[in-house]
């Protein structure tokens, strides 16, 4: 084998565990995004750091520089449904940060040991007789062929390394879609918007750094429109768009099943996104990508003898919690409970 681990993809879990495996492997890691800059793939993303997420870092003795950080830091979330015309503010102690920065940093982070190639496409994971061969593009679009041992998909809601190996699950999918405008509201503010005329899932927006994020999920074969029928509703709500700066799409996984959740067999590992961990009631992943990947990195540093065994079990109290995510996005998804839970005003901070 050339080498023992391949990782495939670099964002938080993959990056979080090229920077904790043992020095003591040979691994070669790929990614799409560029090294620097703002060249390259950006995940559409709020860009916030949920409490779980700031646990991880706690753990893993990591503080945000700075310059990653956004301004400003809002503390509380906006949540609108457009149903019933019904409007709550909610506290939320998320950390606000420039998403594309903060994989970059996490990326810097990974040791030298580590054989990084940025730009990079993963075209092919075939399997061999004493492990993997995987077949990728350069920069410069050579191609070329790599054995190992241990492949680790940390590639994402479209997983490649997912679809090889288990080539007939399915999973729900949706469009994620962001766009940037100018900030012209006269007060920055956080928001959640709940409209199931437009999707099933949610959308968000965040003011940051001068710029108006607003984004969705939307099912797949009609979210161009629904995006943009969405942005219509919520000018009558007092939203301010005006001509986008840039637009941003990606596929977005939605489990909806306990066995959307998995975890690779016969020395195939998924992490983060790729193995289905993202909450469902919010689409935060970043802080299950950082925790599978911590556990990941765990099992192999200590050598077990069934590392996919392992890590199966030791992921099952992070799978239980996903899975409550998704009984908490079938109520809130579900227009009669979401009502009542915003009528009740439950936990609603009045802004008079």
């Amino acid at each position: 084998m050339d080498y023992d681990i391949a990782i495939v993809g670099l964002g938080p879990a993959g990056s979080t565990l090229a920077r904790l495996l043992s020095p003591s492997f040979k691994i070669i890691a790929l990614d799409k995004k560029h090294q620097s800059g703002d060249a390259g793939f950006h995940k559409p993303c709020g860009g916030l750091l949920a409490n779980d997420a700031q646990k991880s870092f706690i753990r893993q003795k990591l503080n945000l520089p700075t310059d990653i950080l956004s301004n400003p830091q809002i503390f509380s979330v906006k949540t609108y449904d457009l149903q019933t015309n019904l409007v709550r503010n909610y506290q939320r102690t998320y950390v606000s940060f420039n998403r594309h920065k903060f994989d970059l940093w996490l990326k810097s982070l990974i040791p030298s040991s580590v054989e990084v190639h940025h730009n990079t496409l993963c075209k092919e994971v075939m399997r061999i007789i004493e492990g993997y061969q995987i077949t990728y593009l350069d920069e410069n679009n050579i191609e070329h062929k790599i054995t190992t041992r241990y492949v680790v998909g940390a590639d994402g809601a479209n997983s490649l390394v997912r679809r090889m190996r288990y080539p007939s699950h399915s999973i729900r999918q949706y469009v994620a879609i962001q766009q940037w405008f100018s900030e012209k509201h006269p007060h920055p503010f956080y928001s959640c918007i709940f409209d199931n005329q437009s999707t099933n899932c949610y959308a968000w927006s965040i003011s940051k750094d001068g710029s108006f994020i607003f984004g969705g999920a939307f099912p797949k074969k009609t979210a161009n429109q629904q995006f943009e029928n969405l942005k219509e509703k919520l000018t009558q709500q007092g939203f301010i768009f005006g001509e986008p700066h840039k637009t941003e799409k990606c596929l977005v996984i939605y489990p909806n099943r306990f066995r959307d959740f998995y975890t690779g067999n016969e020395n195939i590992f998924l992490i983060g996104e790729a193995a289905g961990f993202i909450s469902a009631s919010s689409l935060e992943g970043i802080s299950y990508a950082l925790d599978s990947a911590e556990i990941l990195s765990k099992i192999l540093n200590s050598a077990d003898p069934d590392p996919n065994k392992r890590y199966y079990f030791k992921t099952l109290p992070l799978r239980l919690k996903l899975y409550s995510k998704i009984v908490k996005a079938k109520i809130l998804t579900t227009p009669f409970w979401r009502k009542l839970i915003m009528k009740s005003k439950f936990q609603h901070i009045n802004m008079e």
